[in-house]
Protein backbone atom coordinates (compact mmCIF):
# COMPACT_ATOMS: atom_id res chain seq x y z
CA UNK A 1 0.00 0.00 0.00
CA UNK A 2 1.41 3.38 -0.95
CA UNK A 3 1.00 6.59 1.04
CA UNK A 4 -1.86 7.90 -1.09
CA UNK A 5 -3.90 4.74 -0.66
CA UNK A 6 -3.21 4.76 3.08
CA UNK A 7 -4.33 8.38 3.48
CA UNK A 8 -7.50 7.70 1.47
CA UNK A 9 -8.26 4.61 3.57
CA UNK A 10 -7.87 6.49 6.88
CA UNK A 11 -9.83 9.49 5.56
CA UNK A 12 -12.71 7.26 4.48
CA UNK A 13 -12.65 5.33 7.77
CA UNK A 14 -13.04 8.64 9.59
CA UNK A 15 -15.81 9.58 7.15
CA UNK A 16 -14.06 12.75 5.99
CA UNK A 17 -14.33 14.23 2.53
CA UNK A 18 -11.25 15.53 0.77
CA UNK A 19 -12.51 19.07 1.38
CA UNK A 20 -12.91 18.42 5.09
CA UNK A 21 -9.40 16.98 5.33
CA UNK A 22 -8.13 20.00 3.40
CA UNK A 23 -9.84 22.32 5.87
CA UNK A 24 -8.48 20.50 8.94
CA UNK A 25 -4.96 20.04 7.57
CA UNK A 26 -4.45 23.36 5.79
CA UNK A 27 -3.42 21.44 2.64
CA UNK A 28 -5.36 22.15 -0.54
CA UNK A 29 -7.99 19.63 -1.62
CA UNK A 30 -6.36 19.41 -5.05
CA UNK A 31 -3.02 18.52 -3.48
CA UNK A 32 -4.62 15.86 -1.25
CA UNK A 33 -6.42 14.43 -4.28
CA UNK A 34 -3.15 14.22 -6.23
CA UNK A 35 -1.45 12.49 -3.29
CA UNK A 36 -4.27 9.97 -2.96
CA UNK A 37 -4.20 9.22 -6.70
CA UNK A 38 -0.43 8.75 -6.59
CA UNK A 39 0.36 11.72 -8.81
CA UNK A 40 2.32 13.57 -6.10
CA UNK A 41 4.62 12.48 -3.30
CA UNK A 42 3.90 14.38 -0.09
CA UNK A 43 6.74 16.18 1.66
CA UNK A 44 7.39 15.53 5.36
CA UNK A 45 5.79 18.91 6.17
CA UNK A 46 2.59 17.97 4.33
CA UNK A 47 2.59 14.56 6.04
CA UNK A 48 2.81 16.27 9.42
CA UNK A 49 -0.25 18.43 8.65
CA UNK A 50 -2.20 15.43 7.39
CA UNK A 51 -1.20 13.30 10.39
CA UNK A 52 -2.52 15.94 12.79
CA UNK A 53 -5.79 16.26 10.86
CA UNK A 54 -6.32 12.49 10.64
CA UNK A 55 -5.06 11.90 14.19
CA UNK A 56 -2.58 9.23 13.11
CA UNK A 57 1.07 9.04 14.21
CA UNK A 58 3.35 11.14 12.03
CA UNK A 59 6.01 8.41 12.14
CA UNK A 60 3.58 5.92 10.56
CA UNK A 61 2.97 8.23 7.61
CA UNK A 62 6.70 8.91 7.25
CA UNK A 63 7.42 5.18 7.23
CA UNK A 64 4.72 4.36 4.67
CA UNK A 65 5.89 7.25 2.47
CA UNK A 66 9.40 5.81 2.59
CA UNK A 67 11.07 8.62 4.51
CA UNK A 68 11.99 6.42 7.51
CA UNK A 69 13.44 2.91 7.52
CA UNK A 70 11.45 0.79 9.99
CA UNK A 71 14.40 -1.38 11.08
CA UNK A 72 16.78 1.46 11.86
CA UNK A 73 14.46 4.45 12.40
CA UNK A 74 16.88 6.41 10.21
CA UNK A 75 15.91 8.59 7.28
CA UNK A 76 16.19 6.86 3.93
CA UNK A 77 18.24 8.86 1.40
CA UNK A 78 15.96 10.15 -1.37
CA UNK A 79 18.34 11.66 -3.87
CA UNK A 80 16.49 9.98 -6.72
CA UNK A 81 18.59 6.91 -5.91
CA UNK A 82 21.70 8.61 -7.34
CA UNK A 83 24.64 8.46 -4.93
CA UNK A 84 26.77 10.64 -7.19
CA UNK A 85 26.74 14.42 -7.11
CA UNK A 86 23.94 15.89 -9.22
CA UNK A 87 25.27 17.52 -12.37
CA UNK A 88 24.37 21.07 -13.33
CA UNK A 89 25.06 23.36 -16.25
CA UNK A 90 28.10 25.67 -16.13
CA UNK A 91 25.88 28.69 -15.41
CA UNK A 92 24.13 26.87 -12.57
CA UNK A 93 27.52 25.82 -11.21
CA UNK A 94 28.69 29.47 -11.16
CA UNK A 95 25.45 30.64 -9.54
CA UNK A 96 25.65 27.90 -6.94
CA UNK A 97 29.28 28.70 -6.20
CA UNK A 98 28.31 32.33 -5.53
CA UNK A 99 25.44 31.25 -3.29
CA UNK A 100 27.68 28.81 -1.44
CA UNK A 101 30.41 31.43 -0.89
CA UNK A 102 27.82 33.88 0.45
CA UNK A 103 26.44 31.28 2.87
CA UNK A 104 29.91 30.22 4.03
CA UNK A 105 30.91 33.88 4.50
CA UNK A 106 27.79 34.44 6.61
CA UNK A 107 28.60 31.33 8.67
CA UNK A 108 32.23 32.31 9.15
CA UNK A 109 31.16 35.70 10.53
CA UNK A 110 29.40 33.93 13.38
CA UNK A 111 31.85 33.92 16.26
CA UNK A 112 32.28 30.52 17.87
CA UNK A 113 30.13 28.47 15.51
CA UNK A 114 28.74 25.62 17.66
CA UNK A 115 27.27 22.21 16.96
CA UNK A 116 25.52 20.44 19.86
CA UNK A 117 27.08 22.99 22.22
CA UNK A 118 30.59 22.07 21.02
CA UNK A 119 32.83 24.32 18.90
CA UNK A 120 32.97 23.21 15.27
CA UNK A 121 36.29 21.89 14.02
CA UNK A 122 37.59 22.67 10.54
CA UNK A 123 36.53 19.18 9.47
CA UNK A 124 32.99 19.86 10.74
CA UNK A 125 32.91 23.13 8.83
CA UNK A 126 34.05 21.36 5.65
CA UNK A 127 31.34 18.71 6.06
CA UNK A 128 28.76 21.44 6.61
CA UNK A 129 29.95 23.21 3.47
CA UNK A 130 29.65 19.97 1.45
CA UNK A 131 26.16 19.32 2.82
CA UNK A 132 25.03 22.84 1.91
CA UNK A 133 26.54 22.47 -1.55
CA UNK A 134 24.71 19.18 -2.08
CA UNK A 135 21.44 20.75 -0.90
CA UNK A 136 21.88 23.67 -3.29
CA UNK A 137 22.57 21.29 -6.17
CA UNK A 138 19.44 19.28 -5.44
CA UNK A 139 17.30 22.40 -5.08
CA UNK A 140 18.52 23.78 -8.40
CA UNK A 141 17.92 20.46 -10.16
CA UNK A 142 14.44 20.07 -8.76
CA UNK A 143 13.48 23.65 -9.53
CA UNK A 144 14.79 23.26 -13.06
CA UNK A 145 12.74 20.10 -13.50
CA UNK A 146 9.65 21.66 -11.95
CA UNK A 147 9.59 24.49 -14.47
CA UNK A 148 10.65 22.47 -17.52
CA UNK A 149 7.75 21.14 -19.59
CA UNK A 150 7.49 17.35 -19.37
CA UNK A 151 8.21 16.77 -23.05
CA UNK A 152 11.61 18.50 -22.66
CA UNK A 153 12.70 16.78 -19.44
CA UNK A 154 15.49 14.23 -19.57
CA UNK A 155 14.19 10.70 -19.49
CA UNK A 156 15.77 8.57 -16.75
Amino acid sequence: MNIGEFIRKIREEKELSINQLALYSDVSAAHISRIERGLREPSPAILRKISVALKVPYENLMEIAGYIDKQTDLPIPHVDDHPQRPTLTKKDERDMAKDLERIIDDLSQVDGLMFYNEPMTEEDKQLLKEAIEFGLRMAKMRNKEKFTPKKYRNKK
